[in-house]
């Protein structure tokens, strides 16, 4: 009868426990050592810096330099103020030298490490803070609108204190300005002149978007001499339902939508030849109960043939100039028929009131089929709307020429915020 060959089990558990037994004693030896097993040393023989100690400002006109002393090399360097800013550098080839090529921020604190090596390959560690002069001359900033509900038309705008024209210096100030929404949307900053931003997505905003605008900009060099100023607290907005109304001056009616479904359908009067409406999407600035509507001043002259003097009610405010939705019961035989106005969009009392209740700031009033001229874009209101999105994001110092309006970088900065 045969048998099972019996299995050396000892010797192979031998073989191995010889095995693991070399393989951590070659393992161990190897490293005692080796230059890059112990805890990095100090550097402060091995380099030098140009900030000054002590209570002393660094210039903000000198560039920060960091210098090797003896053997050795410089193998990497960060220097980040306390908000956040990181300070561009160049590092020489043999790690001689470290120089910043970006602006130094102003009045900021920095924070600089530097990682060497000694000639064995050892690493060497030294951390620097200083703090720099603060600034001669402050860029504020100031955003709009106040925190509050709004409707899906509401542009952002941005102040500034002072004139920024180069695009370098526009840049630098677009990249210190957030907008966050959630849900995510897709938008740019538009520079409508010297001193004022606007900010809208590339569509209206979503029902219910929650969006917050903070700015970064304190100590950032704009221009020779100017600097971001500290921002304050994040600007919040919450986004209403879509309410729009949409006047046909041909046919003299008003259709009135809520989130894309009809709620209402008005007979009005526009404007009569001479005093057209303006054709185009407008955002509601504001609401008057009661306002005393002159024709001096939109330049008619008092007693001519045209002038008028008028009490109206329920006036929703869309231009700076003069245009509202209003109650007009002196034209109640006009509305629906012909257009007699000097401009405005006239309705019935109870037609005005209900809409002065419906509508609220950043809410769409789009004018089509007038003969009268195109919302004017900027600086009579908000008719940001009226400009396609490449025409939009081409007034981007950032974003202008980008394929899809932004940036890899940029998109990621308009990310969720809650």
């Amino acid at each position: 009868m045969s048998q099972t060959p019996r299995i050396p089990t000892t010797f192979t558990c031998t073989l191995l426990v010889l095995a693991l037994g070399a393989g951590m004693t070659a393992c161990s030896g190897g490293s005692d050592g080796h230059p890059l097993a112990g805890k990095p040393f100090d550097a402060a023989q091995q380099v030098s810096f140009n900030a000054p100690m002590g209570n002393a400002r660094a210039p903000l006109d000198k560039p920060l330099e960091v210098t090797r002393k003896g053997d050795g090399r410089i193998t990497d360097v960060t220097a980040v103020d306390e908000a956040g800013h990181y300070l561009a550098g160049e590092l020489a080839a043999d790690g001689s030298r470290w120089r910043s090529t970006g602006p130094l921020a102003a009045d900021a604190r920095y924070t600089v490490k530097v990682a060497t090596e000694d000639d064995r390959g050892a690493p060497g560690a030294r951390t620097l803070t200083f703090q720099t002069a603060p600034a001669k001359q402050l860029l504020q900033v100031e955003f709009g609108p106040e925190e509050g509900k709004y409707g899906v038309g509401q542009p952002i705008t941005a102040a500034l204190s002072a004139p920024v024209k180069t695009p370098e210096a526009r840049a630098a100030v677009e990249r210190s300005l957030t907008v966050r929404s959630t849900p995510r949307v897709t938008g740019a900053w538009h520079w409508v002149d010297d001193e004022k931003l606007h900010w809208r997505p590339k569509d209206f905003w979503p029902v219910g978007a929650q969006v917050s605008v903070s700015g970064n900009l304190g100590g950032i060099r704009i221009a020779d001499g100017l600097y971001g100023a500290p921002t304050g607290e994040e600007l919040r907005l919450t986004i209403g339902d879509r309410v729009e109304a949409i006047t046909d001056a041909a046919s003299h009616q008003m259709t009135v939508k809520r989130n894309g479904e009809v709620i209402n359908t008005i007979p009005v009067t526009t404007g009569k030849p001479g005093f057209s409406t303006r054709n185009g999407i407008k955002v509601v600035l504001g609401k008057e109960y009661f306002v005393r509507m002159r024709s001096t001043t939109v330049g008619i002259a008092a007693g001519s043939s045209e002038s008028y003097d008028l009490p109206v009610y329920y006036a929703t405010r869309v231009t700076w100039s003069g245009e509202y939705v209003h109650a007009a019961p002196w034209s109640v035989g006009s509305q629906g028929y012909a257009n007699v106005s000097h401009g405005c969009t006239g309705m019935s009392t109870g037609n005005a009131a209900w809409f002065f209740k419906t509508f609220n700031e950043g809410d769409l009033v789009t004018v089509i089929n007038s003969s009268g001229r195109e919302m004017d874009h900027f600086g009579n209101g908000f008719g940001d709307w009226n400009l396609s999105w490449d025409q939009w994001r081409g007034g981007s110092a950032v974003l202008a020429g980008t394929r899809d309006g932004a940036t890899a970088a940029d998109q990621a900065r308009l990310r969720p915020a809650f």
